[in-house]
């Protein structure tokens, strides 16, 4: 089997990091690239996301993209198959998908309810939304994220299944 990249997006809670590791554990030679290890990376001078995001703050979260990107094609290129996942809302979804122009992609979105997601955010031991509400964020990012890739509702799956469902989506692809 030759070697893909996953690019995996989708609100937080989504089931990004859980999905993209068992994903990343079906090959011989996988990896997992969290996005958000590049933000942790910055040790002073780091700006956060928030729903008024200053000016270096977006700057920073292109430059992560930027990143992880380079990051997912050197692995790729060492032969393995990566499973690249982050938060890439609206326009930023094409944008990532436009960095790894080339390479053999499988965009994956994970989009579960609102109420599915706000579940999950309550019983993780991390809080990702402050300064966002999750049912605006949820409705934000289906209405402005283009409808690029395999879009998975997987409210009612368990990790393992819905790993099923991306293997078998792209299987024949």
């Amino acid at each position: 089997m030759k070697p893909v990249i996953y690019l995996i997006t989708g609100v937080m809670a989504a089931g990004k990091s859980t999905v993209g590791q068992l994903l990343a554990e079906q090959f011989p030679r996988g990896v997992h690239l969290r996005g958000d290890v590049f933000r942790k990376m910055i040790v002073s001078g780091r700006e956060e996301m928030s729903g008024d995001a200053s000016q270096e703050a977006v700057e920073q979260l292109h430059l992560r993209y930027a990143l992880s990107a380079a990051a997912a094609k050197g692995y790729w290129e060492a032969g393995f198959t990566v499973v690249l996942q982050d938060n890439y809302y609206g326009e930023e979804w094409p944008r990532m998908i436009e960095r790894l122009s080339g390479l053999p992609v499988r965009p994956v979105v994970l989009c579960p309810p609102a109420e599915v997601v706000a579940d999950r955010e309550q019983r993780r031991g991390k809080t990702g939304y402050v300064g966002f509400e999750v049912h605006d964020l949820c409705r934000g990012f289906a209405e402005t994220t283009p409808r690029v890739g395999f879009w998975l509702n997987n409210g009612r799956m368990t990790p393992e299944e819905t790993v099923a469902a991306v293997l078998a989506h792209w299987a024949d692809r």
